[in-house]
């Protein structure tokens, strides 16, 4: 059983940073590649950034190019998402996910998800 927790959410004025943190349990975490996804309120799930097993290469959504940058540290079996200049449209609850191999974006190719971390932009 594969377990992610995500961890620190919360609330921050427009203009700042938050850093996420995922720790993985259960698996072999660097045969994984590691991503992170949002849902905003009344909206969609949707990706927000993916980061190779060996953490070479990453992806992000178009329009969250510059403001967040995803890392992992496979000895500490964690992957982080960094959040700068954060506007009030960033509020969502944050979702770490866990596909097996190659970088996906697509929610159906994740196997593993986490509980979600909400974080609350205020302007």
């Amino acid at each position: 059983q594969v377990q992610l927790v995500e961890s620190g959410g919360g609330l921050v004025q427009a203009g700042g940073s938050l850093r996420l943190s995922c720790a993985a349990s259960g698996h072999t975490f660097s045969s994984y590649a590691m991503n992170w996804f949002r849902q905003a309120p009344g909206k969609e799930r949707e990706f927000v950034a993916a980061i190779s097993k060996t953490g070479v290469d990453t992806h992000y959504a178009d329009s969250l190019k510059g403001r967040f940058t995803i890392s992992r540290d496979n000895a500490k079996n964690t992957v982080y998402l960094q959040m700068n200049s954060l506007k009030p449209e960033d509020t969502a609850v944050y979702y770490c996910a866990a596909n097996y191999g190659v970088m996906e974006v697509m929610e159906a190719y994740m196997d593993y998800w986490g509980k979600g971390t909400l974080v609350t932009v205020s302007s």
